[in-house]
């Protein structure tokens, strides 16, 4: 198991570190139905990034088995697939990357979340989750690092279990501060959100391009030995 959450950790910080749905769920809590849209935002993204994780590992069933050739060769297919997306990810995110002093540009559909239904805030978030092309290919890369690694059924579903946990920081800690801040609340999601605007590029290209690295390097190593 220990292989497999060292294999996934650094995808699912990146799901978690995206910015877009943790301004999305910011700027539900500022509504006022912020408890309903909130909790129905967050729960959206939790299961819609388990359904994924689960798809991901139930076609890689026996991916990891210890074999004389080791892991299945689609892993390492997909893994040199995945590399060189990573690495053009990191490349466009650099590129639109905010001014000095400015903030990404909001979606244009963020400026309706006013008049968002439990159901349109859960809707967005299976979106944001299971489409966005930066946090699906994420999604992926992390449950196929744990199908391929040398563990265990009951491993496998404990490390799908923190990725999970772990990629839904950016719609969880929000709805956690919203609940248990009080006062304080809005002022500390508030600062979340601008810092998140002002530095997500940087780190976000740097999480990136390791991560590309690593699965093409990952991904060579397997079909080269």
């Amino acid at each position: 198991m220990g292989d497999a959450v060292g294999q996934m950790l650094a995808p699912a910080v990146g799901i978690a570190i995206s910015p877009v749905p943790l301004i999305a769920i910011v700027l539900m809590l500022s509504t006022p139905r912020a408890r309903a849209n909130g909790t129905a935002f967050a729960v959206a993204w939790v299961v819609t990034l388990g359904a994924i994780t689960t798809v991901v590992l139930l076609f890689g069933a026996g991916a990891g088995a210890d074999t004389d050739s080791g892991p299945a060769t689609w892993t390492a297919w997909l893994k040199l697939a995945l590399g060189v997306l990573f690495l053009l990810l990191a490349v466009k995110q650099w590129r639109g990357r905010p001014a000095p002093g400015h903030e990404a540009a909001t979606p244009k559909w963020m400026t309706t979340i006013g008049s968002f239904t439990p159901g349109k805030s859960a809707a967005m978030a299976a979106v944001l989750a299971g489409l966005n092309p930066k946090n699906l290919a994420l999604a992926i890369g992390g449950a196929v690092s744990i199908a391929s690694s040398p563990t265990t059924a009951g491993g496998e579903a404990a490390a799908a279990a923190l990725f999970v946990m772990v990629g839904s920081l950016c719609t969880l800690l929000p709805l956690g501060v919203y609940f248990l801040g009080g006062e304080r609340a809005v002022g500390t999601l508030q600062s979340w959100k601008a810092w998140m605007g002002a530095h997500n590029a940087a780190i976000m290209t740097v999480l990136l391009l390791v991560l590309g690295a690593k699965y093409l390097g990952d991904a060579i190593s397997a079909l080269t030995s």
